[in-house]
């Protein structure tokens, strides 16, 4: 059977909502972004997609990773109805959080789009990145 899934990345201040907020209450709607080209991203979720969880501002590292569980609807908090949402659940905890010191020094990942384009708050990740990450926290 072929993993047909997608591998995001999200981006949140740890003031703001941590990943031990995320593991905390369970599940979270991940809403706010008005950034046209991640909320595009938002729309291509879909349920079991895995979503790295990265703490900006303090910590600046891929801490945890989250599943999506309920694919894009209305953003709530977005008045004028364009913006969409997506309810997230964690996963767990890395082992060993990944700094963005250590993606930028990795050339396997080079072109993921967190790196390119780093005001994204949502970004696709490639599934080759994906799990090269996953090596640099000591997962596989």
């Amino acid at each position: 059977m072929t993993d047909t899934r997608s591998y995001w990345l999200v981006k949140s201040e740890p003031t703001t909502f941590s990943f031990e907020a995320l593991v905390r209450d369970g599940r979270t709607v991940w809403d706010g972004v008005r950034n046209n080209a991640a909320a595009l991203h938002l729309k291509a979720m879909m349920v079991g997609d895995q979503v790295f969880f990265y703490h900006s501002q303090e910590g600046l590292a891929v801490v945890g990773i989250a599943e999506v569980s309920q694919p894009a609807f209305p953003d709530a908090s977005d008045p004028t109805g364009r913006f969409v949402a997506v309810e997230l659940i964690p996963v767990r905890a890395l082992k060993v959080p990944v700094t963005l010191a250590q993606m930028k020094a990795n050339p396997a990942l080079a072109d993921m789009a967190m790196l390119r384009q780093s005001r994204l708050s949502v970004s696709p990740i490639s599934p080759e990145a994906w799990f090269e990450i996953l090596k640099m926290a000591d997962e596989v």
